[in-house]
């Protein structure tokens, strides 16, 4: 029999030490109970491994490293009391293999162990593993029978802009989309991710000959993202040389994931799954950084094998708020790694263009290296551009230059203010806000309230403390009263902005929406409603009694903003570190904005910050990569 775990592994008593030392939560240490109950009552030793996967699970891991933590010490010896510490490797994984309810991959128990010492919750195994299995089946073949002659003039139309000194990687793209049934389209603010889409969906119409058979969903996670997908695609298309017939072949409408897979109210499930897949030529899944795996894994198997899946997105953005970082696993370092052989000669004779040798030089290539296509080149930051400039520089971890571009007094669209104190805090609120806002107060036109208030916004890097989205919420309100631009005797008074933050099928309203409370324009009546902007463009509006959660968005986090598009942004650092404080919060925040972002805080917060990068901890990289 395996060695015993020291008794002070075993003891209840210390789980609940390390609950009340905030390393654990209540949701870990109750279901460490419900292990061990389910164990052999000799083997209580699952109860610290099943509470720490349960507890980095609610952090984003999709399983907990063993490695990373045996022998670790997890609370030092106290008052004549025991450290806590982890076992050593092969003892613990010893112990919870003699457990009776940890398994290897394909076995069917509560917790699965696979042979890189990676402890996961079965269902976060499974839908790892359903996804791994999908891309791979997706992309062993391309797909076959296309018109070869007819994608050409279709790429040479659609794409007309030819490079000085690199390849035009929406081209690339575009033939990955019409060769694979897997594609991902990866790029930052900027390089034409929508405009690439719509291009392509006018290439596979195209390719069919038969429009109005073809069947294409477009998608995002949340409300906000569909409705910016929306808009985008039908401005796009008006400008795409091609016929008229393929134009409104295009779809406008746009749907959540949620929506789309059709969610069974009380349960985790869809209708559409694998065995009641979409009925779908083609699914494009936009800002795919913000999805989780349990959703992705989801949305694959209901996606038809022989469908086109293209997914589109940020892989430097923040990953998903649930566990996993799906689209970052997915593209690893596939940008730098070249393609295969058969593939780049397909790219050169449907361009007329030639990849660097860089690019051909590259070994051990997969074919999944085919599918995952950068966009590089920049549409909406000329070469210079203080964004363009300081979202690379975060990117890359660059603290030096990221500093130097923030203090450049020569660029005022990027800018570095510290807060000295709090007084100096709320004063340099109080001069924005004021300016900021002012100007969406004073219209009675709800679609230009809308219009003006989403042109600024502020975000928070946290939600608590003096500097997190709840406390400046409330500081903007006593700004906006005292400027008299406000009435807060009412909790819905005019001008208040909300933040959906649950999803609400029947009402058409999503996690991510904001809406202005303002009375209906022209009316007698005093009665305040919520308006919303719909995915077509449309003024929606809602008494405040029907909405779904929500809560006021003067200001709100950096995670809620994705999706999201602002001309100015205004980024608040706490006064001290957080480990949510990382390079992809700062240069999502950054990318928000499209005309300047100034960023508040102390100089060691935000150095820390460019420092730390997100690594979360799951098996779908190596699985898909090797």
């Amino acid at each position: 029999m395996a060695e015993r775990l020291p008794n002070f592994i075993m003891d209840k008593n210390n789980l609940l030490r390390l609950h009340q030392a905030g390393i654990l939560t209540d949701i870990d240490v109750h279901f460490a109970g419900f292990m061990a109950n389910l164990a052999d009552s000799k083997y209580q030793e699952i109860s610290l491994g099943a509470a720490l996967v349960s507890n980095v699970t609610g952090k984003g891991d999709v399983c907990l490293d063993l490695a990373s933590f045996a022998g670790k010490t997890l609370l030092k010896k106290d008052d004549g009391v025991d450290a806590v510490i982890c076992p050593g490797l092969s003892v613990w994984v010893d112990n919870l293999m003699s457990t009776g309810i940890v398994g290897r991959p394909g076995d069917l128990c509560p917790l699965i162990l696979d042979e890189e010492n990676r402890l996961y919750l079965y269902r976060y195994w499974e839908y790892e593993k359903k996804l791994s299995d999908s891309i791979k089946e997706r992309t062993k073949e391309d797909i076959s029978g296309l018109n070869l002659s007819l994608i050409k003039d279709s790429i040479m139309r659609l794409f007309p802009e030819r490079m000085d000194s690199d390849i035009n990687w929406q081209k690339v793209g575009a033939i990955t989309s019409a060769f694979k049934n897997f594609c991902v389209i990866s790029g930052g603010p900027g390089t034409g991710k929508t405009t690439t889409v719509a291009k392509i969906l006018a290439l596979l119409l195209e390719q069919a000959g038969k429009e109005e058979n073809l069947r294409i969903f477009l998608a995002a996670p949340t409300g906000k993202a569909a409705a910016r997908l929306s808009e985008s695609i039908r401005n796009i298309k008006k400008k795409l040389d091609c016929k008229d017939s393929i134009k409104a072949a295009i779809p406008e409408e746009t749907f959540t994931i949620h929506r789309m897979l059709k969610t069974i109210i009380g349960s985790p499930f869809f209708r559409h799954n694998s065995q009641n897949p979409l009925s779908a030529d083609i699914v494009v899944v936009d800002e795919a950084s913000m999805v989780d795996l349990p959703l992705m894994s989801k949305l694959i198997q209901a996606v038809p094998v022989d469908a086109r899946l293209i997914l589109i997105g940020d892989s430097d953005q923040l990953a998903s708020v649930d566990p996993g970082s799906v689209l970052g696993d997915i593209c690893g370092n596939s940008h730098v790694r070249g393609f295969t052989a058969d593939f780049i000669n397909k790219v050169e004779e449907l361009t007329d263009e030639k990849f660097t040798d860089s690019i051909k030089e590259y070994k051990d290539i997969k074919v999944l290296h085919d599918c995952i296509v950068l966009l590089k080149k920049n549409y909406r930051f000329a070469d210079g551009s203080g964004i363009g400039g300081l979202s690379h520089a975060v990117k890359l971890g660059d603290i030096d230059k990221a500093l130097s571009l923030l203090k450049n007094e020569d660029d005022r669209t990027i800018i570095f203010e510290e807060i000295l104190s709090a007084d100096n805090f709320k004063q340099i609120l109080t001069d924005k806000v004021v300016e900021f806002y002012s100007e969406y107060l004073k219209t009675d036109d709800p679609g230009r309230a809308l219009e003006l208030f989403n042109r600024f916004k502020i975000l928070c890097a946290v939600k608590i403390g003096q500097f997190g989205v709840y406390a400046v919420n409330a500081i903007i309100e006593q700004i906006l009263s005292r400027a008299n631009l406000i009435q807060t005797e009412n909790l819905w008074y005019r001008g208040r902005p909300v933040l959906i933050t649950s999803n609400d099928y029947k009402l058409g309203l999503f996690n991510g929406d904001i809406g202005i409370t303002m009375p209906i324009p022209g009316s007698d009546s005093n009665d305040m409603h919520v308006f919303f902007l719909g995915t077509s463009g449309e003024l929606r509006r809602f008494l405040p009694y029907r909405l779904p959660r929500h809560e006021t968005v003067y200001a709100m986090t950096v995670h809620k903003s994705q999706g999201s598009e602002f001309e100015n942004v205004y980024l608040i650092l706490p006064d001290k570190d957080y480990s949510v404080l990382s390079r992809e919060l700062i240069y999502t925040a950054i990318t928000r904005a499209s005309q300047s972002v100034t960023i508040l805080g102390k100089e060691e917060v935000l150095k820390t910050s460019i420092s730390r990068v997100i690594e979360r901890k799951s098996g779908l990289h190596d699985s898909l990569w090797g």
